[in-house]
């Protein structure tokens, strides 16, 4: 019988030290709900051997491969900045970039287009909220042989159990960052409000613990203020303590720590139901701004924010918000689900002329700190410089829009001058202590599922934007929502999970 169990293992980290989770958030991370700030999550320090110019094709041309993505707006020095990636990688691996960056409000729709439309691209950024249904489109190749034959180096750099987590049907559709791969929740405040209103962190474990500092702050700071500032993503990590099976539908899943793994509609499950409550008095009261629902872009310098993240986080958050200091707490994990494990993955399409090619530029971002720099920070010497060769850096800027955790691992990616030193072993310290959750290794095929799963996400897709910043009274809404999910096809994929999850385990 298979059991799921603690694990200690070293696996790499969220969507945040760029624009906000999720991560994951969503931002690309928008199923699980987002409030984080522009630049949420980033990146550390580790090497290897990186490819030669003995890896360029053999005409001697330079490909040049379209990389979707997900990021902020684009600064002055954007195309300066990939030029000299460009110059960089061609006398590597003779191989060029050309980065194609959705932002935060428009991934969701941007990237769906690409794929549904068959828009040429060479590799593309996905998460779990997209994966399984984006390879049942036969949109990304399979790398399972490839991924081991072309690029060795990336392929013995993830752990195997990190490979695992991606696998759909048993066979390898993507690259996964290897970063925090398990799910560490945090709650950041700005130091200012915490002073000022004697806010006391330590004891704040629950929804219900933020009540009174949030109508602290809205009382002092006047009508205009909004102690929790939310875009249309909604609140980061709302639905952390189910496990979706990879679904990317929020509203079917599996309580992470039911022994008995049973599948449940999850919006009508008490807890869900007292936390979207609270939201909807939130939102009344004006705790969260009014435009929440329709807003797609985070204002800078937010009061408060929920985001996936690790150790030193905080470093990047103050620079990129501009806010003097952050504190930031742990209220969730950390721990491994499949869906953790798929929060990052950089797939490659299944019409791409170079599969070889992307995946060798993908083991050069993994294994190359020069590069995997570049990427998470800008320009050298504008936006960043090197204080201690490629282990730590200093931010000189903080409009550099791409999101290190959508890139490639911590693991050779610096430090952030003020973070700790030792900051990329702890989010494997993170990862080692990481509890699973129930239904870890598990990922629902979806291949006879098509239909009811596009349907329902439709569905959720109608409401989960006023009913995750507090806008929708759930009590009134969730038995509409429900009632139309199920006859979209809900019913039909519950049966359908609980059967694959029973047989998984069996």
């Amino acid at each position: 019988m298979k059991q799921t169990k603690k694990k200690l293992m070293a696996v790499g980290a969220a969507a945040l030290l760029t624009t906000a989770l999720a991560g994951c958030g969503s931002n690309a991370d928008s199923e699980t709900g987002n409030n984080a700030p522009a630049n949420a999550n980033t990146p550390a320090n580790t090497s290897a051997n990186a490819d030669t110019n003995a890896n360029k094709p053999a005409s001697g041309d330079i490909p040049t491969l379209v990389w979707w993505t997900i990021g902020g707006q684009m600064p002055a020095n954007f195309d300066k900045a990939i030029a000299a990636m460009n110059e960089y990688t061609a006398e590597k691996i003779g191989v060029k970039i050309d980065i194609k960056v959705a932002s935060w409000g428009d991934w969701d729709t941007k990237i769906n287009t690409v794929v549904n439309t068959g828009e040429p691209f060479d590799i593309m950024f996905t998460n779990n909220s997209k994966y399984s249904q984006q390879v049942n489109m036969g949109a990304f190749a399979d790398l399972t042989d490839l991924v081991q034959k072309e690029t060795p180096d990336l392929y013995n750099l993830i752990p195997q159990k990190v490979w695992d987590g991606t696998k759909i049907g048993g066979k390898i559709y993507s690259v996964p960052t290897y970063k925090d791969s398990s799910l560490t929740q945090y709650w950041v405040f700005d130091d200012k409000y915490v002073q000022k209103y004697g806010i006391d962190t330590a004891n704040i474990k629950t929804l219900q613990d933020l009540d009174k500092p949030f109508h602290d702050m809205k009382a002092g700071e006047g009508k205009s203020f909004y102690p929790l500032p939310m875009t249309q993503g909604g609140f980061n990590g709302f639905f952390n303590s189910y496990d979706d099976m990879t679904l990317g539908l929020p509203p079917i899943g599996v309580k992470a720590d039911d022994a008995s793994r049973k599948v449940v509609s999850v919006l009508e499950q008490p807890d869900v139901m007292d936390g979207l409550k609270l939201l909807h008095k939130w939102y009344q009261d004006g705790i969260v701004n009014p435009d929440a629902p329709t807003k797609t872009e985070a204002d800078k310098g937010p009061a408060f924010f929920a985001a996936q993240a690790f150790p030193g986080a905080e470093t990047t958050w103050q620079i990129n918000e501009g806010v003097a200091k952050y504190d930031m707490f742990q209220n969730f994990g950390p721990i491994y689900t499949t869906s953790t494990i798929q929060g990052s993955l950089n797939a490659i399409s299944a019409t791409s002329k170079y599969k070889s090619e992307a995946l060798k530029y993908l083991q050069l971002v993994n294994t190359d700190p020069k590069l995997r720099n570049m990427l998470a920070f800008g320009e050298p010497g504008v936006d960043y410089n090197n204080v201690d060769g490629e282990k730590v850096v200093e931010r000189t800027t903080d409009t550099w829009p791409l999101a290190a955790y959508t890139q490639g691992t911590f693991f050779d990616l610096a430090v952030t001058k003020g973070a700790p030193v030792d900051q990329w072993d702890q989010v494997k310290k993170l990862n080692e202590q990481a509890t699973s959750s129930s239904t870890l290794g598990f990922a629902l095929d979806i291949g006879k599922l098509g239909t009811e799963v596009a349907n329902t996400k439709a569905v959720w897709d109608k409401y989960k934007y006023e009913l995750l910043t507090g806008a929708s009274d759930p009590e009134k809404v969730i038995p509409k929502i429900v009632s139309e999910l199920k006859a979209a096809g809900m019913d039909t994929i519950t049966k359908a999970a609980q059967e694959q999850i029973d047989a998984y385990f069996k």
